[in-house]
């Protein structure tokens, strides 16, 4: 099974691992992130892994277990976190881990349906129980929903026009048919130039998948998690993802507007967090060189305090 891991040192070395800790991996994956956490672990420590994709978990419990047996994994999105950690009867951890996005074996398998470069049927699910696929949003949606997550999701300034010509082709049935009528829909430069189709699937697949609505509920949630000195790891892979965490990142680490100017601030309005790097830390162009799938990543690292 192919995948490299972006940023992987950068990430791992942010978490400055205890030895004794217990990390959460909030994206298992094909366990890269995952395999250089734990083995980093003493017996005393234990890694959380969380995923939605079945074949995934399959391949890393596998991977996993060659190095240790501190790890557990969860099949579940990590919008759940805190509620399954609290099953385990755990309140607190010294760090957190996310690589967000599609990794590569899920775009390289053309059935699940996430390659605009081969054809396939319209999926796009992370986790394949799930009921809404990619083949109801493109036939389902009304125009003017499909225009906003177009423009929402994707930042497609032709949204309107790409969505149009959607409902008056339906039913749209395969990866391939949608890029042809997104091809249809816009001049031939414009196309060929600006490439709508990568925008437009991205924007399916976020809308599918609920990834923006759950990064935004997960974030605060594995911020109150950390104890004293834990920190998260986020890598991005796009503007939108990189946004979110940027000013979750910014509002934890300021002092709440509310109250700023009082001689004495009150706990609950002090910082909870401080930013580890000011700036995203991003692939070097050695990477970006072996991995052309990094070249967007981005990384951000905090520290509770």
């Amino acid at each position: 099974m192919m995948h490299k891991s972006v940023l992987l040192n950068e990430a791992i070395e942010g978490l400055n691992i205890k030895k004794d800790g217990i990390y959460i991996d909030a994206t298992l994956g094909y366990a890269g992130h995952s395999s250089e956490i734990l083995k980093k672990l003493s017996k005393d420590g234990k890694l959380i892994c969380f995923d939605q994709d079945e074949e995934a978990i399959e391949f890393s419990k596998k991977k996993l277990s060659k190095i240790s047996n501190n790890f557990q994994i969860i099949y579940s999105n990590f919008v759940n976190m805190k509620n399954e950690l609290e099953k385990l009867k755990i309140k607190k951890v010294d760090g957190i881990l996310f690589d967000l996005g599609v990794s590569s074996p899920q775009i390289d398998n053309k059935e699940r349906g996430f390659s605009f470069q081969k054809d396939s049927k319209l999926d796009m699910r992370m986790d394949l129980n799930n009921s809404l696929t990619a083949y109801d949003v493109v036939n389902n949606y009304e125009i003017e929903k499909l225009t906003n997550i177009f423009y929402k999701y994707g930042e497609e300034k032709k949204s309107k026009f790409i969505a149009l010509y959607i409902v008056n082709n339906r039913p749209i049935k395969t990866t391939k048919n949608l890029v042809e009528i997104i091809k249809k829909s816009v001049s031939f430069k414009y196309f060929n130039e600006t490439h709508p189709e990568r925008r437009i699937f991205q924007a399916i697949r976020i809308e599918v998948n609920s990834e923006l609505k759950v990064l935004e509920k997960v974030l605060p949630d594995a911020i109150d998690l950390l104890n004293k000195n834990g920190r998260i790891s986020v890598i991005t892979f796009h503007s939108l993802e990189d946004r979110i965490v940027k000013n979750i990142f910014k509002k934890y680490s300021e002092i709440n507007e509310m109250v700023k100017g009082l001689p004495e601030i009150p706990e609950e309005y002090k910082p909870k967090i401080k930013k580890i790097n000011k700036k995203p830390i991003i692939p070097s162009a050695c990477e970006m060189n072996e991995n052309s799938r990094s070249k967007s990543a981005k990384l951000r690292i905090i520290e509770r305090i």
